[in-house]
């Protein structure tokens, strides 16, 4: 199997959090090592990144990367950082690597001085957060049980004045909130784009029940999904969608939610260790660890760890059944973190299964009745159970 080379790297620039999420995977999930971390990530250890990133980018001759700086929330370090690790990324990159670098923000602290700043360094903006009201944020809270709307929305109206900066928001689904006032409500924000997310759950720690019938996320995206699909005027792209109708018509995926392209992101920790993916921290203590650190590895010795090449094993990486179910190639058996059981580990469908199909097969009926051709891919994929 070839080795498919690391093209997103997330870097943890600060490694708290000012909000006191109940929900959140990080700080009240399975994996506590983000206690033993140092809060911030040092200058030193930025600069043996940016190295350990340069020569990746070099070795492979990467026509672009995605670096996310990102927490905890990554502002609580202040600007400074973030204007430095951008600096240093364009100074050590191959001069035809493109970079593409975002900061990742629950919104708090973004000002219209930080937005300059940031803007000027050429870094793009995405909102964390649950809907677009205060109502729908409620359980975002600070450590003090304080909202966090009031400086969010402020964030949110500065950046929409800001096109060129704004990279979107990033929402976790409520299966109890109304799938119509959270969509309504997240696109009145004027975002470039939107992610909606499956909350980080597996088969030891199951996902919420909802109202009691079956594959309530699913269905809860299928009410998304068509106030999107129907919008006049067109509204942001979501990211899953149009994952989902790539991958029906064929094309190659790009998420770690669905699809089988091969895992290309890594993640530097504020101690310059270099991890697994940080959705893997909701499965148990431990998950992410490669043992490799920037001081002493070079990022082409990580492309040998088990469990990133169990990530880029494509379709032979899948679970028995999942590699017999028609729904395979779009589905790709979900998010890896997803599929974890106690004691016997990731070789399971997602326990998002249900709902995957649910979404997928209604995705692909709404697409049949769009075109006015019908590809093969669509064609052959069962749209009832």
């Amino acid at each position: 199997m070839a080795r498919v080379p690391f093209r997103q790297f997330v870097l943890k620039i600060h490694s708290r959090c000012n909000l006191a999420c109940e929900y959140c995977y990080i700080y009240e999930g399975a994996d506590t090592s983000w206690r033993r971390r140092p809060v911030r990530m040092a200058p030193d250890i930025l600069r043996r990144t940016v190295r350990r990133i340069s020569e990746h980018a070099a070795t492979h001759g990467l026509a672009g990367i995605r670096v996310d700086l990102h927490g905890g929330e990554p502002l609580l370090a202040g600007p400074g950082p973030l204007v430095s690790a951008a600096a240093q990324l364009r100074a050590a990159l191959p001069p035809s690597c493109v970079l593409d670098i975002t900061v990742q923000t629950n919104g708090t602290l973004l000002t219209e001085a930080v937005l300059d700043r940031l803007s000027a360094a050429g870094i793009r903006v995405g909102i964390s957060l649950d809907g677009g009201t205060a109502v729908l944020n409620a359980r975002r809270v600070d450590h003090g049980g304080r909202p966090s709307w009031p400086a969010v929305s402020r964030a949110a109206r500065l950046l929409s004045t800001r096109p060129g900066t704004y990279s979107g928001v990033l929402a976790t689904i409520d299966v109890d909130a109304d799938p119509a006032e959270v969509y309504s409500s997240l696109v009145s924000l004027r975002p470039p784009s939107m992610d909606l997310l499956l909350p980080h759950a597996n088969w030891t720690t199951r996902p919420a029940v909802g109202d009691g019938e079956p594959a309530p996320h699913g269905r809860w995206l299928r009410t998304a999904f068509d106030l999107w699909w129907d919008a006049v005027p067109a509204a942001p792209p979501v990211r899953l969608f149009r994952e989902i109708i790539g991958l029906l018509l064929g094309r190659p995926g790009t998420s770690e939610a669905v699809g089988l392209s091969p895992m290309a992101a890594l993640v530097v920790d504020t101690d310059g260790s270099i991890e697994q993916v940080d959705s893997l921290k909701s499965a148990y203590e431990g998950a992410t660890v490669t043992g490799f650190h920037v001081a002493t590895e070079a990022l082409d010795d990580v492309l040998d760890h088990p469990g990133v090449v169990a990530r880029q094993l494509g379709s032979a990486g899948l679970a028995p059944q999942c590699g017999r179910c028609s729904l395979a190639g779009v589905c790709g058996g979900g998010n890896y973190a997803h599929r974890y059981r106690e004691g016997s580990g990731y070789l399971h469908p997602s326990v998002y299964c249900a709902d995957l199909e649910t979404l997928i097969r209604h995705v692909a009926l709404r697409l049949q009745a769009a075109l006015p051709y019908t590809p093969d891919r669509v064609a052959d994929l069962p749209t009832t159970p």
